[in-house]
């Protein structure tokens, strides 16, 4: 059954919950056992692996929460190119130990077929198993529509085979896919700006895209 759902901008208070909710909701998912094979360390080492590009996130992208901490949405404003994390080598080698390399293997993949234009990267959606069928991957897709619409800003996504119903009815198509090395199959999508349905623009005021200055 739907609920209404109340999303607001994620506090650097919830970070860390943030980065637990996504490893929960990535723990079904064969993505995760190809990631880390050890099952005994995989929700940790996700969790933490997870809470560096959610802290990443806070300076170059937005976070967004249902006030239950169900449901999350992460993505990051790909104006121009953005480094990546302060000391992300370190951090990476120290939150996923050998199973590093796995995380490498699979940016790299899939940062070659994402656009070279200004997008929006939508590089996390999240919905904790338990609360799962309850509308709120749906309410986090229709939030971030609407935002990206009235900027014009395409958006940018790379899901599960499984979860391509989902973006299809929020406008977006399928590009080409990745199977990873003796591994599943992910399913990068794009959804470009539709203005119908938005609110007007107040033509008195000029626009600023920035969305780094928009979020709380």
């Amino acid at each position: 059954m739907d609920v209404t759902a109340r999303i607001r901008a994620a506090r650097w208070t919830d970070k860390d919950k943030v980065a637990a909710l996504i490893a929960d909701a990535l723990l079904p998912d064969p993505l995760a056992a190809w990631l880390v094979s050890e099952a005994t360390r995989r929700r940790r080492v996700l969790t933490d692996v997870a809470a560096i590009w959610v802290e990443h996130a806070m300076f170059y992208g937005d976070t967004y929460v249902t006030d239950d901490l169900n449901a999350t949405a992460v993505g990051f404003h790909r104006y121009r190119s953005i480094p990546p994390p302060a000391n992300y080598r370190h951090r990476l080698a120290d939150a996923a130990g050998p199973h590093a390399d796995r995380f490498n293997q699979l940016d790299t993949l899939l940062s070659e077929p994402r656009p070279t234009e200004p997008h929006y990267h939508l590089a996390f959606l999240a919905v904790h198993p338990d609360a799962q069928g309850a509308g709120l991957a749906t309410a986090m897709l229709t939030h971030l529509r609407s935002r990206l619409d009235r900027i014009d800003l395409p958006s940018w996504t790379d899901t599960t085979t499984n979860a391509q119903n989902l973006y299809t009815r929020h406008g977006y198509t399928p590009r080409t896919a990745i199977t990873l090395p003796d591994g599943p199959t992910l399913q990068p999508m794009r959804r470009n700006a539709d203005h119908r349905g938005t609110f007007p623009i107040n033509t008195a005021r000029p626009a600023d895209h920035r969305w780094q200055d928009l979020h709380a």
